[in-house]
């Protein structure tokens, strides 16, 4: 059953690649062999895959989901990356699978320095590729290809571990269906204001799917920068924004189900978090600090609310974006707390961004609120309710063990990344924001520079933290206990 299952996710790899294969044609660019060549190996291969056991319908097991779920975020990047290695867009092994990695994990982070140089085929892939993660492999899956039938939920929990499933879980399918159209026609939406504005039609279709997807990789070296719009960079701000709250809100929205907005928690947070974090950013540019008088800081009031909003929309929903003011290692030491902080947090669960989600975040709060209150009234009985639901102690505990378990593996990820020789502001930062699937990091990977200077060891690191990021902990690091084996 694995392997009909993978089959059918290198089928869907398969076709998009083939839209690039088309976008290539279209301007009769020479990456087009590097994309046929991508297109017919991964065809192939998911042909080898799926036939031989099309026939398969058995059930798959806890332990086979959390393969499949693994595997595929690893084998969509080993076949991903094949056009970077084929054209020659990157000049190592470690340098095509980690821009690979970091395109299906939203991560953005990039080691191209030549990006204006690049066929517009290979661009348009590295925009897929982001736009296909952002919603996550598995989903897009279930939404687009035959369905797996019981396993639906499995396959779908195993993936999106933070997503509350209890309205999804009797019609899985149709609900992944019904995101997948409201994620789809945000993309629309973002591609047609961005087209109204200073971009063609390519740059607009390419950095729709890279702002609702969350990824941030452009098709300017420059990043967003590049196109100097006040105009493009509030539309942007609207859509990163939207494409941070849950999209199982959108889709209870759509079924008539409204109330949702008005009671979610997290939604609440969300929204109160972004209006304080951009008046914080917004004053300390007014008051400018300490800034760096080497970095480019905006002049005049309405720049610097401009710049403060792109910062945090960016940076919260784990986008990436470098706008037209975007240094924020250059504007100052105390800009660097709050954008740590919003790189940890990321924004909603079941959005497109990543971080340790809002959700983790006000349940932890709320537990040590009522530990404080423990301590002056001992045999007070303090429930914890999160959006007018009773949390049990059990899911307290696990989100607890995750805090400790992302903690463990950002200190060892920071000591890894020494070893390979950054030094010690550039690897806490690069394993922050791999681990939350950010892009730009501090020092020598900050947003006025990418990741091409870090060594190839490092760059294995930073892709394994992307990939243990994205499916957030539990999934890759079961794999490496005794008993996850033991699971039937």
């Amino acid at each position: 059953m694995k392997k009909k299952v993978f089959g059918v996710l290198l089928f869907m790899e398969t076709v998009f690649l083939a839209l690039s294969l088309l976008v290539s044609l279209a301007y009769f660019e020479a990456d087009w062999k590097a994309l046929l060549i991508s297109t017919a190996i991964t065809g192939v291969c998911a042909v080898s895959l799926f036939f031989p056991n099309r026939k398969n319908k058995g059930s798959l097991t806890r332990k086979d989901c959390y393969i499949i779920i693994a595997g595929a975020w690893v084998v969509f990047s080993l076949f991903g990356m094949l056009p970077f290695i084929l054209y020659g867009t990157t000049e190592s092994l470690a340098d095509a699978f980690f821009e690979t990695m970091s395109g299906f994990t939203t991560t953005g982070a990039s080691v191209l320095n030549n990006i204006d140089e690049q066929p517009h085929g290979i661009l348009f892939w590295r925009s897929t590729m982001q736009w296909m993660g952002g919603l996550g492999i598995m989903l897009f899956s279930i939404a687009l290809l035959p369905s797996f039938n019981k396993n639906n939920t499995q396959l779908f929990a195993t993936e999106a571990t933070s997503v509350s499933l209890k309205k999804l879980r009797p019609k899985t399918q149709d609900a992944a269906r019904g995101i997948l159209l409201i994620y789809a026609i945000l993309t629309f939406l973002c591609f047609l204001f961005f087209w109204m504005g200073p971009m063609n039609f390519y740059d607009a279709v390419c950095h729709s799917m890279t702002t609702v997807g969350t990824g941030g990789f452009s098709t300017h070296q420059a990043n967003f920068a590049y196109f100097n719009s006040p105009y493009l960079e509030y539309i942007c701000c609207l859509f990163m924004f939207l494409a941070g709250v849950n999209f199982a809100l959108y889709y209870f929205a759509s079924v008539g189900e409204w109330r949702i907005f008005r009671v979610n928690a997290e939604l609440h947070w969300y929204v109160v978090g972004t209006v304080v974090l951009v008046l914080l950013f917004f004053v300390l540019l007014l008051v400018n600090p300490t800034g760096d008088t080497s970095a480019q800081m905006p002049v005049g009031v309405e720049a610097k609310f401009r710049a403060a909003l792109f910062h945090v929309t960016s940076i919260f929903t784990s986008c990436g974006y470098q706008g037209t003011y975007c240094d924020y290692v250059g504007w100052g030491a105390p800009f660097w707390i709050p954008t740590a902080v919003m790189m940890l947090s990321g924004a909603c669960a079941g959005s497109s961004s990543g971080g340790v989600k809002l959700i983790r975040i006000i349940i932890a709060f709320k537990n040590a609120l009522n530990e404080l209150r423990l301590h002056s009234h001992p045999n007070a009985v303090l429930p914890l309710k999160v959006s007018e639901r009773a949390i049990t102690m059990e899911a307290v505990e696990r989100i607890l063990g995750f805090f400790f378990i992302f903690l463990i593996i950002f200190l060892f990820g920071t000591f890894l990344l020494t070893l390979s020789g950054l030094d010690f502001d550039s690897a806490i930062g690069s394993c922050l924001t791999a681990i939350s699937n950010n892009g730009p990091g501090f020092g020598i990977t900050g947003p006025a520079a990418n990741f091409a200077e870090v060594s190839d060891f490092g760059k294995w690191v930073l892709s394994a933290l992307m990939l243990i990021g994205r499916l957030e902990v539990y999934t890759i690091l079961l794999m490496f206990t005794g008993h996850f084996w033991e699971l039937r």
